[in-house]
């Protein structure tokens, strides 16, 4: 849970994605994160998961979200992307030693779905609200 309320959240982000993403959208991050999932599946010596359409929308149905479901997703893909990079440099160092990375990559694998889930999530607080609404 963040001290910061969320006008200062989206400050930040903006300021970050300023500094270290200048042209990157959000399908480009979602994109980016799913070809470091499917480099872990490699790691985890398992099938990696297709990129089907319903995560290839995921961003162009975020668009029809509220701010806050917007600022909320995008958070997390930030946060996401903050754990996949230095697990992947770790389990490409454990891999360049020889030893087996497959315990390691499976974890964060595991850990890739459950935020990337919560992520998908927000979304879906419009579609289940707007479905009530319509009840």
């Amino acid at each position: 849970m963040s001290a910061l309320t969320p006008d200062q959240a989206r400050a930040m982000r903006v300021t970050a994605q300023d500094a270290s993403w200048p042209e990157a959208s959000l399908a480009e991050r979602w994109e980016q994160l799913h070809a470091q999932a499917e480099r872990l599946a490699e790691l985890a010596s398992i099938t990696p998961e297709l990129f089907d359409e319903n995560l290839a929308l995921f961003p162009e149905h975020l668009t029809q979200c509220s701010q806050w479901q917007q600022d909320l997703a995008w958070q997390g893909i930030e946060d996401i992307d903050a754990m996949m990079q230095p697990g992947l440099a770790a389990l490409h160092t454990i891999n360049t030693r020889g030893q087996d990375t497959s315990a390691p990559a499976l974890a964060l694998w595991r850990e890739f779905h459950a935020a990337r889930n919560a992520v998908l999530a927000v979304a879906h607080v419009k579609q289940t609200c707007a479905t009530a609404q319509a009840a």
